[in-house]
């Protein structure tokens, strides 16, 4: 019920979305909306933020893992393909689910507390993989807000375009600079870990994928419910 609380504000909004749509996307009694959350929808909403939080923040995971020489700005045009790949193959009607929280709950504190711990949940795994990858741990945390927020930015605006040319534009014109903020000395260490792996086999999943990984091709629509059931927590694998 989470996850297809997610879905649906995405898609529809906050308040276009009511637990009687959640029941029926979920196929779920409900019943089950009343036992599981007393709070209303506010829970369910609030709910249904934090588990984007975390799905954004495994997804940064899987996009290191299927690079072979992990960059900052190939990690950012991972992160952005995600969003060009799904407008795409499914039009425009997607958006992000916090995003969208954020906008139209902006009354309630609970609401806006949960949009904000969603976007740090985010964030945080991509500081520590820009650190990871050479960036000085105290600029790392800033370039991962200016990632996310710049991110967010581009999705909404290809929306009201409805053309993905602002994410292709902020992923053309930041990769170069998020890769500037490597420290010197650091690019030479990440060719001699990429170059073991490539020999050892470890590198393989990476070149297939190109620069931006793989685990791109899995947006965070609907299709993406297999791939979190069991990790996000709270109710989504009770409503299956």
């Amino acid at each position: 019920m989470v996850f297809s609380a997610a879905q649906l504000i995405r898609r529809d909004g906050v308040t276009a979305t009511g637990l009687r749509e959640v029941a029926a996307h979920a196929g779920a009694p409900r019943g089950s909306l009343q036992h599981y959350f007393p709070g209303g929808k506010e829970q369910l909403v609030n709910e249904a933020v934090e588990w984007a939080g975390r799905y954004a923040a495994a997804r940064v995971d899987r996009f290191v893992a299927a690079m072979s020489r992990p960059t900052p700005g190939g990690l950012f045009a991972a992160m952005v393909r995600q969003w060009t790949d799904e407008f795409r193959s499914a039009g425009f009607a997607g958006g992000c689910p916090v995003a969208a929280a954020t906008v139209d709950c902006a009354d309630s504190v609970a609401s806006t507390r949960a949009a904000a711990d969603a976007f740090a949940c985010w964030r945080r795994p991509v500081a520590r993989e820009l650190a990871a990858m050479g960036v000085p741990s105290r600029k790392a945390g800033g370039l991962a807000t200016l990632m996310v927020s710049a991110l967010e930015g581009a999705i909404l605006m290809a929306k009201a375009e409805q053309n993905v040319r602002p994410l292709t534009t902020v992923a053309r014109e930041l990769g170069p600079y998020l890769d500037s903020c490597v420290e010197s000395g650091q690019e030479v260490v990440q060719d001699q870990v990429g170059a073991q792996g490539e020999h050892g086999g470890a590198g393989q999943a990476g070149d297939q994928a190109g620069p931006a990984g793989s685990a791109v091709q899995d947006v965070p629509g609907e299709g993406a419910q297999a791939e979190v059931e069991g990790r996000a927590g709270g109710h989504v694998g009770e409503s299956q």
